[in-house]
């Protein structure tokens, strides 16, 4: 069990490089069910789609360690008033998820899913978080996983074509794109995508790309 827990520590720092796989890639590879991913450097992504997908999921991504401390109160404070919870994952905590952990809500896994976080956050740079994530997190609705499959499915060009209203519809279809379709967006989704389009361009952001020149 210790040595479970212990595994992903001992792994993160080995992640600097090559293509890794999430455990529900791998999961549906041992079912027999389509994945479908074609990994893509961040350097040849568009810039508006990494740039949407921090202005949707994780606005504060340069500027915490792993975890979003005051967002994570919200969620607990609005827990215990009964609150349906808004999610308080960074993208940190996501790429702990996917990689290591379980799909799900669970007290135990958010147990893990913290301190592997913060272990990640120190032992990979931001913009490597950053490409993992935007290469293991599903896109699509038939086993697409990462930015490249995911664009070539929605608009049937790579992701280094995205146009900045695209990648905001990609980055609307998170984190369920079994209900949201960047391909045939709803009203909803195309709302979405308009206000990842303006956060983007968020004063707080543009200091965050200028920070990070990889982004």
């Amino acid at each position: 069990m210790l040595a479970a827990v212990l595994l992903p520590y001992l792994l993160a720092p080995f992640y600097r490089t090559g293509h890794p796989t999430s455990a529900l890639m791998a999961w549906r590879y041992l079912k027999g069910a389509p994945v479908l991913r074609q990994w893509v450097d961040l350097a040849m992504m568009a810039p508006a789609l990494p740039r949407s997908v921090v202005a949707s999921e994780d606005a504060k991504f340069c500027s915490h360690r792993g975890v979003d401390w005051g967002a994570l109160r919200e969620v607990i404070d609005d827990a215990e008033d009964g609150e349906v919870s808004r999610g308080g994952s960074t993208i940190t905590q996501q790429v702990a998820k996917n990689l290591f952990l379980w799909p799900g809500r669970s007290v135990v896994r958010k147990a893990l899913e913290l301190p592997l976080a913060l272990w990640i956050d120190f032992v990979l740079p931001k913009a490597r978080i950053l490409e993992i994530y935007l290469n293991i997190a599903e896109l699509g609705p038939g086993g697409q996983f990462g930015a490249q499959t995911a664009s070539l499915y929605a608009f049937g060009h790579g992701a280094s074509m995205l146009t900045p209203r695209e990648a905001a519809l990609l980055a609307a279809t998170l984190p369920n794109p079994h209900l949201r379709s960047a391909r045939n967006p709803v009203p909803g989704v195309r709302r979405l995508a308009g206000i990842y389009v303006a956060r983007a361009q968020a004063q707080e952001l543009q200091r965050c790309w200028a920070e990070n020149r990889a982004f």
